[in-house]
């Protein structure tokens, strides 16, 4: 478990759907953060949806703080990021998730840090707002600026996981090909392509030029494919020649 992730808290204000509770708990849960706090909730429905749509992220449900306010829930915060998509002087210094994650993650591992999530209809309050030490904004069309709760969960939450470096990829399993071995590929395929009869000898300087660019960046272009193509009925053609041949 990453130590800095393990003290994000996500911190939903005033929430009015428990829905939207537990498909937040699903999205903390894929990026890796685990504590959830509801600051005076206002909730409009019973539980029942919540842990529908909490689905396998039940325990974080199960395990949610309640307080009765912003100020108790991030009391021993050592940062508090708010999120707003509301314009506003005092909104003016809101940054990207992306281009501030790293440096909250740092303050992360020196003690927790709130997440601060507003309400479902009309975000955080500007008393609110003054009690977060950064503001940050989830970049989206300027035609329609209002994101789901639950997904702007997840997007905030997606990248601070990104940037945890939590996340490694999958390798090839064989080590890359040495040029040697390119080489004697390329010698190989022309002279099947010569056997074929996809070409002639003295074509061959000219051909190999398209198959070196393909078998370096793959088939790319239509000109690559046609090419590409181009082998397989020729071979298919070769085979049945020598099929009927044989008869």
């Amino acid at each position: 478990m990453n130590a800095a992730l393990d003290n994000i808290r996500v911190v939903l204000v005033g929430t009015l759907y428990t829905g939207n509770v537990g498909s937040a708990c699903r999205a903390m849960a894929n990026m890796g953060i685990h504590h959830l706090r509801l600051a005076a909730p206002n909730l409009q429905n019973s539980w029942e949806e919540g842990e529908r749509l909490a689905v396998h992220a039940i325990d974080i449900l199960h395990a949610r703080e309640e307080f009765a306010s912003l100020e108790e829930a991030v009391a021993d915060c050592v940062a508090v990021v708010g999120t707003t998509a509301r314009e506003g002087l005092y909104r003016q210094h809101v940054k990207a998730p992306r281009d501030c994650a790293a440096d909250i993650l740092s303050l992360a591992e020196t003690g927790p840090v709130a997440l601060v999530f507003g309400r479902e209809d009309k975000g955080l309050l500007n008393d609110e707002i003054a009690q977060c030490t950064h503001l940050i904004r989830i970049p989206v069309d300027e035609g329609y600026t209002s994101i789901n709760l639950a997904q702007a969960v997840l997007i905030t939450c997606y990248e601070f996981f990104a940037a945890s470096g939590s996340y490694q990829p999958p390798r090839e399993k064989a080590p890359p090909t040495p040029q040697a071995q390119k080489m004697q590929l390329m010698k190989n395929w022309a002279k099947m392509l010569v056997e074929i009869g996809f070409m002639k000898e003295e074509q061959t300087d000219h051909f190999m030029q398209g198959f070196h660019r393909v078998f370096s960046r793959g088939v790319f272009t239509k000109d690559d494919a046609a090419l590409m193509l181009g082998v397989a009925r020729q071979a298919v053609w070769a085979k049945q020649k020598a099929a009927a041949a044989s008869v």
